[in-house]
């Protein structure tokens, strides 16, 4: 690829390997998703020039980044707590990055004022940090990173330090400005509802290598790990299919699709029924399991089951209420053949 990104970055320290390869099209944005502790900050570190790499490379629009200083590199950078100068007003805030490539002062600041009308901020200029909001903050320095005219945005978990409420509305307004942006950019996340509405295509790390990517759909549907499976809510095993049939440990489940030899087999936890006593007539997947845990989640119950296989069920308050459910009580469970797909390993 001559423009965007391309990298391998190789870090390597005594408890801890990371090497992974990947790239960004001009006006893709690429998440880097991961357990904590997987590499994600380390690759972004890396990128930026303020880790070493041990190996590897990084290319951007065909030309060399990892022999350049940090201050160097034609890139723009968003802290996960944003690092906002406290003395300046957001105006010198973003003004800062231009009058460091040797703009003058007046060129700097009618490019951050622009800047900052286009995040929506233009009454906001004259304010320290301090009198800013949490989602103010998060523009001024988003807007502070695009005043260098960077080639590359790197945006280390641009919303952890929102609040719930505060994190919908800038997730919204953050796609709409990532959307403007003609350069490459790589955005940091553990959490799966970030990366799936600013990203254009995930890289999933664990322990320093990739294991999964795709666009946001395919790794949803077909997850590989079961780091990605809990991330998107599915549960998944491998098995060995024959035809419609897999055979999962001592349990043979059904599935949707036909295949043969090694699979993935996955189930949304709200497809899982729960019985006191064995159904009538006969389910294609049922099995009998004892009940390890019951916990909310979100408006319903998860019931944490183990057995053949261990599985969660989402079910509603009131059938935890009719089923009288306890931690240690054995239960049916059963999973309809067309709510259970299967896929290559």
């Amino acid at each position: 690829m001559t423009d965007g990104l391309w990298a391998r970055l190789v870090v390597t320290r005594p408890a801890f390997a990371l090497d992974i390869a990947l790239e960004a099209a001009p006006g893709e944005v690429v998440a880097l998703l991961g357990p904590n502790g997987a590499g994600k900050t380390t690759a972004l570190r890396a990128l930026a020039g303020l880790t070493p790499l041990s190996d590897g490379q990084i290319t951007l629009d065909g030309l060399p980044l990892h022999a350049q200083a940090a201050e160097e590199r034609p890139i723009g950078m968003v802290f996960q707590d944003y690092l906002l100068f406290p003395h300046l007003t957001a105006l010198d805030n973003v003004a800062f990055g231009p009058r460091c490539h040797g703009a003058s002062k007046a060129e700097a600041r009618r490019t951050a004022a622009a800047l900052l009308e286009r995040v929506g901020l233009a009454d906001r200029a004259a304010a320290k940090p301090r009198q800013l909001s949490g989602g103010q903050a998060q523009r001024v320095a988003l807007a502070r990173a695009l005043a260098v005219h960077p080639r590359l945005l790197l945006l280390d978990e641009p919303l952890a330090a929102l609040d719930a409420h505060t994190r919908l509305e800038v997730r919204s307004q953050l796609r709409r400005h990532l959307a403007d942006f003609d350069g490459a950019t790589v955005l940091v996340t553990h959490d799966p509802l970030d990366a799936m509405v600013l990203a254009d295509r995930l890289i999933v790390i664990e322990n320093g290598a990739i294991v999964q990517q795709g666009g946001p759909a395919e790794v949803a549907r077909q997850p590989r790990t079961d780091y990605v499976a809990r991330l998107v809510g599915l549960n998944l095993y491998q098995g060995l299919a024959d035809g419609h049939r897999v055979k999962v440990g001592d349990l043979l489940l059904s599935t949707t699709e036909h295949l043969q030899g090694p699979v993935f087999v996955a189930f949304p936890p709200a497809a899982v029924a729960l019985y006191r006593t064995r159904p009538d007539g006969s389910p294609r997947n049922l099995w009998h399991a004892t009940i390890e845990g019951i916990e909310r989640h979100g408006d319903n119950v998860r019931v944490h089951l183990d057995g053949p296989i261990t599985a969660f069920a989402d079910i509603t308050p009131a059938a935890v209420a009719d089923l009288d459910l306890t931690p240690g009580q054995r239960i049916w469970a059963s999973v309809k053949a067309t709510e259970t797909h299967a896929y290559p390993a």
